[in-house]
């Protein structure tokens, strides 16, 4: 029986699936998928006990690695996947995505270079830093061919990350040297060609969450944003997403933080961290629907390669991150999801958090005799 395992065998998304022809399908609203997702696979599956996830080995119940950020990823010759891409113009990236294996290092070092020797997609790579030991290993990782690195955080204080990740759940990953491993990515490939991953929803306040979107944007790493999805089987499957209007005040957050438009220093926080004030008014964002699109990677466009087509969510939505620029109806959505949250700067110093706002037509009324994005 042939050994299915990588570098020689490896996972890809349903999405990539759908997309290389390997299964038939439609995308809900036609979405395109402009980023290949690979994961390497082994018989001996991840050795994380992330409670979170579904390639987990506190994973309760169903097979290891079947799903992973909610869909199935079936499992290709790597052949056979390069071979599929080439033609396929909508294709601007291939991530290949790490697990806690000892193989993992080597292997994906091997995956980079036969992709970069057979096509020309720009490749990133989603390391595990538990692997990491020295910078070589991610000098390494350029010299194969990949342009960038990503780091999935995921929980965003040190607390959360032991409780979750680490020491909480007898798992090998600890907090501080992941972010020792992002400052050497920086080192290695550069300022902002490392994103860090978290994940909106594990148990953190807004506050806690923008402070980590921060800290990494003042290491010179970018934030590729998740909500939460509950992964059957793993210890967490019955912990909620988190509400909507959150997810979207961390959404603006982010892309005001990321697209160097404000920092944290001035947004305003109530006592349970909630976020109250973005420094600035967010109706012209709202309106702008970018800060809503999945973010990742970019590709040949310079826009987001990687939008992973309803990773966040079932495709019937409500959409979290959305893989295309979002329609009017999208953004009246938007708006209806934030009516609770203020959204012009309050300079006056009061506490915004108490006087929600109904956005509505009056609102973009007053929008129009405003100023817009760049």
């Amino acid at each position: 029986m042939e050994d299915k395992t990588s570098p020689e065998y490896i996972q890809t998304s349903l999405a990539a699936s759908l997309t290389l022809g390997f299964q038939q399908g439609l995308f809900h609203r036609n979405a395109k998928l402009k980023g290949l997702n690979l994961l390497l696979h082994y018989e001996e599956g991840c050795l994380g006990k992330c409670h979170f996830c579904g390639l987990s080995r506190s994973r309760i119940e169903g097979p290891k690695g079947k799903t992973f950020i909610r869909v199935d990823w079936p499992l290709y010759s790597l052949e056979e996947i390069i071979g599929r891409t080439k033609g396929k113009d909508q294709i601007h990236r291939v991530c290949i995505s790490m697990i806690t294996h000892p193989k993992a290092l080597e292997d994906t070092t091997h995956v980079i270079k036969k992709i970069k020797e057979e096509t020309d997609l720009f490749i990133s790579v989603l390391i595990t830093p538990t692997l990491i030991h020295n910078i070589e290993s991610l000098e390494a990782m350029k010299k194969a061919g990949a342009d960038r690195i990503g780091i999935a955080i995921d929980a965003v204080t040190p607390e959360l990350f032991d409780q979750l990740r680490g020491k909480g759940v007898n798992g090998p990953h600890r907090w501080d040297h992941y972010w020792d491993v992002v400052r050497m990515a920086v080192e290695v490939f550069g300022e902002f060609y490392v994103g860090i991953h978290l994940i909106v929803g594990l148990g953190e306040t807004e506050r806690e969450m923008v402070q980590a979107i921060q800290k990494g944007q003042d290491r010179g790493a970018y934030t590729h944003l998740f909500s939460f999805f509950p992964e059957k089987g793993s210890p967490m499957q019955d912990h909620p997403s988190p509400p909507l209007d959150q997810y979207r005040r961390i959404q603006l957050a982010r892309w005001i933080i990321n697209e160097a438009l404000g920092s944290i220093e001035q947004m305003r926080f109530n006592e349970a961290g909630r976020l109250t004030d973005f420094g600035t008014d967010i109706l012209p964002l709202i309106e702008e629907g970018e800060p809503f699109m999945t973010s990742g990677c970019p590709g040949r466009d310079g826009k987001v390669a990687c939008n992973r087509p309803y990773g966040n969510e079932r495709p019937s939505g409500p959409i979290r991150n959305f893989p295309f620029m979002p329609a009017a109806e999208d953004i009246e959505e938007i708006r209806e999801q934030l009516e609770s949250t203020p959204l012009r700067h309050s300079s006056e110093g009061g506490n915004p958090d108490t006087v929600p706002m109904k956005v509505g037509d009056q609102a973009l009324k007053r929008l129009d005799s405003g100023s817009s994005p760049e």
